[in-house]
Order: structure tokens, then sequence, then C-alpha cells
């Protein structure tokens, strides 16, 4: 089954997938001077984002619920699934989850396809 990855800012329009994953309950980055100015694929900015009570939930949960989620859709026949990850603005909590996902997912027979939608917007 191939696998579609992406970030997005809700304040750039809603996407169309098959699941949204809302994580604007993440700590956010764009409040810290240090963190602004950078994106989720940056260590710190992920690590702000997911190494925090919150972040480690999420991405405990996230690994088995996924493991479970995507192996039902691609037994009924499924060969596309897309899944977006939505923040505010899509540079910061979206796309350390996103990279946290595709990193899960590398290892898996699924066929990924990995973007971040609004990462370069303001």
């Amino acid at each position: 089954m191939k696998i579609t990855l992406f970030s997005f800012g809700f304040k750039h329009a809603y996407p169309e997938a098959d699941t949204v994953f809302d994580v604007r309950f993440l700590p956010n980055p764009y409040w810290v001077d240090d963190l602004r100015s950078q994106s989720g694929r940056q260590r710190q900015v992920a690590a702000y984002v997911l190494d925090n009570d919150q972040g480690l939930r999420l991405t405990e949960h996230l690994q088995s619920f996924l493991s479970f989620y995507l192996e039902g859709h691609q037994k009924a026949g499924r060969e596309d699934f897309v899944l977006a990850v939505g923040c505010t603005g899509g540079r910061h909590r979206s796309v350390a989850v996103v990279e946290f996902l595709q990193k899960m997912l590398a290892d898996t027979e699924f066929d990924l396809n990995v973007y971040h939608r609004d990462i370069d917007k303001e």
C-alpha cells in the first residue's frame, strides 16, 4: 500500500486526506524566539515538540494505533492512503510529527511518500 504522509497548517486551508491528525495541543516552538525561524525538521524543534509528556504520549499512542490502523486498511484492499498532520502554520509541530512517522514507518512494507505542504509559508 502506498502511504502519503504530509504536514500542513490549518491557517492555510484544510487538506484532502483519508485521515487528519490535529497536533495543535503540543508545545508550540513559534513562541520561542530561538526556534521560531526553524522548522520541525531541525532537531531542537522536534525535541521541543516531542520530548515532553504530551509529545511522548502522542508518539507512543501513534505507534500502536497506526500499526493497527494501517494494517487494517491494507487488509481491506486499500492501495493508497493519505494521512495529514496539521498544526496552526504547518512549520513546526506537524512537521516534527510527520518526520517522526516517516522514521517509524521506514522499515515497513509500505511505500511512503512524505512532504510538508506549508513548511515555507508565513
